[in-house]
């Protein structure tokens, strides 16, 4: 987040009009037609234009990549999110057996697989759309 001073400062660029002007071969300088500003600027008359870089985010900065969903990927989290399952559940029921909270926290996380895979895959396809890139041809399985 820019701190106040940048904030005032881009509102002050933004206030003030500036003249496109370039300097030719004997070194006068030479008004730049409108036709050229429009296409050397990213900005006409203190607005941007309607069109995005596909490639930036809304800051400036390039969207973060996004890798493409894996069940792999989220068997990986399953096992982070499993002890902080059984903890959470050993803290609330704590006069259950040992076991039962195993298998309690052990369903959840299998219950919550496939949530996780589907927030991947649209989180990924978010990505695609953003940056304009089509999204990948589904492959055959594999029997």
């Amino acid at each position: 987040m820019p701190t106040k001073k940048q904030r005032r400062r881009r509102q002050k660029d933004r206030r003030h009009e500036y003249e496109f002007v370039y300097v030719d071969d004997e070194g006068r300088e030479v008004e730049v037609d409108s036709e050229e500003l429009g296409q050397a600027s990213p900005r006409r008359n203190g607005k941007r234009d309607a069109k995005r870089q596909p490639q930036k985010g809304r800051d400036g900065r390039p969207v973060r990549q996004v890798a493409a969903p894996s069940w792999r990927k989220v068997g990986k989290r399953a096992l982070i999110f499993f002890p902080l399952i059984f903890l959470a559940f050993s803290f609330v029921n704590s006069q259950q057996p040992v076991l039962t909270r195993l298998g309690v926290a052990v369903l959840y996380t299998a219950f919550f697989l496939p949530f996780m895979y589907l927030m991947d895959r649209a989180m990924y396809r978010s990505y695609l759309r953003r940056t304009g890139q089509p999204a990948p041809q589904r492959q055959p399985r594999k029997r």
